[in-house]
């Protein structure tokens, strides 16, 4: 016959679960939490650009986490002629979810002109969206997951292209919209500014009279974008290339 457990020995069996439990949940906790603090808190990106093959620009970038909020300055400033269209500076905050950015307010700024200035507030409660073009205010449906011209190429740090197709929804601060990225290659060695990085190439099916965008993202550097092309809808190319980098 089997022996039954003794009152004690069921208490001290009790105990011992419990114990294993609190120890599980910690342990749960503490790997959540180093993965939470395994992304950088501060990123410094410098950029030569390129129209055409010619000089056109440089961009300086910054990306930064306080606690769970983030803040993105870009600046792009013109070389020869094209200074005379003054900086131009796009901001990004909001916070760091478990699900990546989560943008709270973008603007953007071209010079002194202030016609130009675009201002956008993301309402997650109401999922709406306010676009503020001039002295008028455009309202859109929030979807989840959205992101502006700022935040959206560091939002690949967090969720890093796993698939062969990429979906990504960006509001310009006038409107919004949605671009479908393919992965090209993995893997791909790239020679930077005396420094080879190994890089995702993904680039968007753009629609004709539409921007194409080509992405190449350092795996081996939380996917920051190390080289970047846009094809206007003129079809003139701008290349920005990744010169300088700063990660702590």
């Amino acid at each position: 016959m089997r022996e039954i457990p003794s009152l004690n020995s069921r208490k001290k069996n009790m105990s011992k679960l419990k114990q294993f439990i609190i120890f599980s949940c910690l342990s749960l906790f503490f790997l959540s939490a180093n993965l939470a603090f395994a992304y950088p808190k501060n990123i410094q990106l410098e950029y030569d650009v390129a129209r055409n093959g010619k000089p056109f620009a440089k961009v300086t970038e910054s990306y930064t986490q306080n606690g769970k909020q983030y803040r993105i300055k870009s600046v792009t400033k013109g070389l020869g002629i094209y200074a005379l269209l003054g900086e131009r500076i796009l901001t990004s905050s909001g916070a760091v979810t478990k699900d990546g950015l989560k943008p709270s307010r973008f603007e953007l700024h071209q010079g002194t002109n202030a016609k130009k200035t675009l201002i956008t507030d993301f309402n997650w409660t109401k999922n709406v969206l306010n676009m503020q073009v001039k002295d008028e205010i455009k309202t859109e449906k929030l979807q989840q997951g959205t992101q502006d011209l700022a935040s959206y190429v560091y939002q690949f740090m967090f969720n890093p292209p796993t698939k062969d197709v990429v979906k990504v929804v960006v509001t310009t601060g006038k409107k919004i919209n949605q671009y479908q990225y393919k992965v090209i290659a993995r893997d791909l060695k790239l020679d930077i500014a005396k420094a080879s990085y190994k890089t995702l190439h993904i680039s968007n099916e753009a629609a004709a009279n539409d921007e194409k965008k080509q992405l190449w993202l350092a795996q081996d550097q939380y996917f920051v974008p190390v080289r970047y092309i846009l094809t206007d809808e003129h079809g003139d190319d701008f290349e920005q290339t990744l010169t300088k980098i700063h990660v702590e």
